[in-house]
């Protein structure tokens, strides 16, 4: 678990195809990696990676299919800025709100305007998750967990400080950038929770096909 409080703004180092999915490597910069060791967990652009190799610079991790399909991440180059963030410990503070590192969908930068010394950016949120996202509510974007200032339909604003600017990759978002997002947990489990007994049930599937629009003259 995380808390979108970026620690760090690391850089990919290496890309590496390994037998149909990614090797990477991610240099760490300024985050103290003395406390990390192999199997732990640091969100990268949001995404929770599972450290396997600590090579001095930063860190090792794969990335599954499942990964690079949901995400940025098979965008990234050697060279992008990446957000950093080590996992929560029971210890430390909850300044963001609870992440878990699991990227629900890819969002789209559509605006970007100056708001006295803030910078406002509107973000376009796949339709599925917008049923997610609340005014005032928390939203993770690239790892850093933002306040939701307002949303129409599937499109959110948000307000980025000057202090959040310079401390993530947060500068570089432009219009037509795209973005890791992950919509607030607890939303996700009370829509679960609000299901009851069909929760347990497969998803219907439907029965409706080209072959069976064509056959009834929906189409020619």
């Amino acid at each position: 678990m995380f808390t979108g409080i970026i620690e760090a703004v690391g850089r990919v180092q290496h890309i590496n195809p390994r037998s149909g999915d990614v090797r990477l490597s991610i240099a760490t910069g300024k985050l103290d990696l003395t406390d990390v060791k192999l199997g732990d967990s640091i969100a990268t652009n949001g995404i929770c990676l599972t450290v396997i190799e600590l090579t001095g610079q930063g860190f090792v991790a794969d990335v599954s299919n499942e990964t690079l399909r949901r995400t940025c991440l098979q965008t990234w180059k050697v060279g992008t800025a990446v957000n950093l963030e080590k996992a929560l410990m029971p210890t430390s503070r909850l300044g963001g709100h609870i992440v878990s590192g699991h990227v629900d969908g890819i969002g789209h930068i559509i605006s970007v305007k100056p708001d006295a010394r803030s910078i406002q950016y509107q973000v376009q949120a796949p339709a599925e998750l917008a049923k997610y996202i609340s005014e005032k509510g928390s939203i993770t974007v690239d790892g850093v967990s933002l306040t939701v200032n307002a949303i129409e339909g599937a499109v959110f604003s948000l307000n980025i400080v000057p202090h959040t600017a310079q401390e993530t990759n947060v500068i570089n978002w432009q219009a037509g950038s795209i973005v890791n997002l992950e919509v607030d947990v607890l939303a996700r489990y009370i829509e679960r929770l609000l299901l009851g007994e069909k929760a347990a049930q497969a998803t219907p599937k439907s029965d409706i096909s080209l072959e069976f629009l064509a056959k009834h003259g929906f189409m020619r």
